[in-house]
């Protein structure tokens, strides 16, 4: 089944840049690793991410700093 995706915004690798504080080069060996959203495929040269993705992925990052604070203080 295919699903939709109403209301999806697209963002560029520069903006992922920018609201992760990562690198290009970065980006793209996490998305290889299969750690980072996938992009969508836009033309030959271009690409773009799914905004929600992106921020979800950040939203994880935070997440699991907290439990990690949380751990190291239980220990």
């Amino acid at each position: 089944m295919r699903r939709t995706m109403v209301n999806a915004i697209l963002i560029s690798m520069r903006d992922v840049c920018t609201l992760t504080s990562l690198s290009r080069t970065m980006v793209n060996r996490l998305r290889v690793a299969g750690r980072f959203p996938g992009a969508v495929e836009l033309g030959e040269r271009r690409v773009a991410f799914v905004r929600s993705e992106v921020l979800a992925w950040i939203e994880e990052r935070i997440a699991g700093r907290a439990e990690k604070e949380m751990d190291d203080f239980a220990s």
